[in-house]
């Protein structure tokens, strides 16, 4: 194996790493740490050692993510370029899902917005409303930082203890909005909420703001794919929450999950450094 290309993404907590052998994806690997230059050279230690492979065989490194501002030196004595970090979102979303024009949505700690047209990146911003949001009010409200175990809660919960719908205030559907759209997220907490649909109201709040901001993206820009990446994007009870936007007929374009969206950013970063021969 003669790998051309590492890339990887530098996050606060998680560092992501794609290696690439000439245009094939070769693997993925994500590892922790709080250190940005102790993540990027563990992540970089184990795709070596899994893979076996010498630093010779490694042609150039690109690190993007808001780590990577820590980093100014060649990591293992090996070529390494920075990459803006909304370029590198918004190629490894369209990317994994092998379009031309598309809103890719970034669903970290935070949540970023940009759009890819025949190759060029625009960040379009971004909301404070993401992963951090989620585990922030789990914290306050259900006592614990275990993602795991706020996620099985949700799956449990009851958004009709939390959520206040439209069929709450109104006999009859509104236009196109149906009776168990959210009117108010967490407008109708009760007295009776158990922890489980507590857990379920915070989904709901997280996935629904960042679906809605995305489809006034697509709409702003007249696209018709959203694709959605980073470390949430591939949650069950999230997707529901995000398709049932289109189910309730709010945007009728396509919503997009790809596999490896949470490495799709680390990608991104190797897809420019290859494209841009840099």
């Amino acid at each position: 194996m003669i790998l051309v290309i590492l890339g990887i993404d530098i996050g606060g907590t998680t560092t992501d790493l794609a290696g690439f052998d000439g245009d094939a994806l070769v693997d993925v690997i994500s590892v922790k740490a709080s250190d940005p230059l102790a993540s990027a050279s563990g992540a970089l230690g184990k795709f070596i050692n899994k893979h076996n492979i010498p630093l010779s065989k490694i042609k150039k490194i690109a690190i993007t993510g808001v780590g990577s501002s820590f980093i100014d030196m060649n990591l293992f004595g090996i070529e390494t370029v920075k990459i803006n970090e909304f370029t590198s979102i918004g190629l490894g979303g369209t990317y994994l899902v092998q379009a031309d024009e598309a809103i890719v949505v970034s669903m970290g700690t935070g949540t970023a917005f940009v759009r890819v047209a025949n190759g060029k990146v625009k960040h379009l911003g971004g909301t404070g409303v993401g992963g951090g949001t989620l585990m922030g009010l789990s914290k306050e409200l259900l006592h614990t930082l275990d993602f795991k175990k706020v996620l099985e809660m949700s799956e449990k919960g009851d958004l009709g203890k939390v959520d206040l719908q439209l069929g709450d205030i109104s006999q009859e559907e509104i236009g196109t909005l149906q009776k168990w759209i959210t009117v108010s997220n967490f407008g109708k907490s009760s007295d009776d909420a158990a922890k489980e649909d507590l857990a379920a109201g915070i989904f709901n709040m997280v996935f629904q703001t960042i679906g809605m901001l995305s489809i006034f993206a697509a709409r702003m820009e007249g696209d018709k794919n959203i694709i959605f990446t980073g470390q949430l994007a591939n949650i069950p009870y999230g997707q529901r929450v995000l398709n049932s936007l289109i189910e309730a007929k709010l945007f009728d374009g396509n919503f997009k999950f790809p596999e490896y969206a949470e490495f799709s950013t680390a990608i991104g970063a190797a897809i420019c450094l290859m494209k841009n021969n840099l």
